[in-house]
């Protein structure tokens, strides 16, 4: 029995530093200076209650971003405190173990809110609704 050498092609291991990891450091460290004359100018803006909102997004929509992030959150809550692992939450709630890395990564765009509203029924969680009028 003979061996022949593998005809693939040769991965090149990367540098242990690159070329201009020394002007890095330099930047850095020309930088570090003027950042403690830009936190004068500094200023801070009170946000509302809803982040999206505060992102841009229309009122409609970022009311229903909201509402989502805080059942996802309340959903990532219970599976916290009962320390279970994403394989028996997903099991808990006949889900996918890739939907419950979902919810915990927070991807809000790939749940509805009536899928979280029947998670959290599931977990014995009660939602309650409230609306009220804004003030203009």
């Amino acid at each position: 029995m003979s061996s022949t050498r593998s005809k693939r092609k040769l991965k090149r291991l990367p540098n242990k530093t690159s070329p201009s990891a020394g002007s890095v450091s330099k930047r850095r460290k020309r930088r570090a200076g003027k950042r403690g004359n830009d936190s004068a100018n500094l200023t801070v803006t009170q946000g509302s209650s809803n982040v999206f909102e505060d992102l841009g997004f229309k009122p409609a929509e970022a009311a229903n971003l909201k509402i989502r992030a805080d059942l996802m959150l309340d959903l990532r809550r219970h599976i916290q405190l009962n320390g279970w692992t994403q394989a028996q939450a997903a099991e808990f709630f006949g889900e996918t173990q890739p939907r419950i890395s979902n919810l915990l990564k927070g991807e809000i765009s790939r749940f509805s809110m009536d899928k979280l509203i029947v998670m959290l029924a599931r977990a014995g969680i009660t939602v309650l609704v409230e609306t009220k009028r804004r003030a203009a």
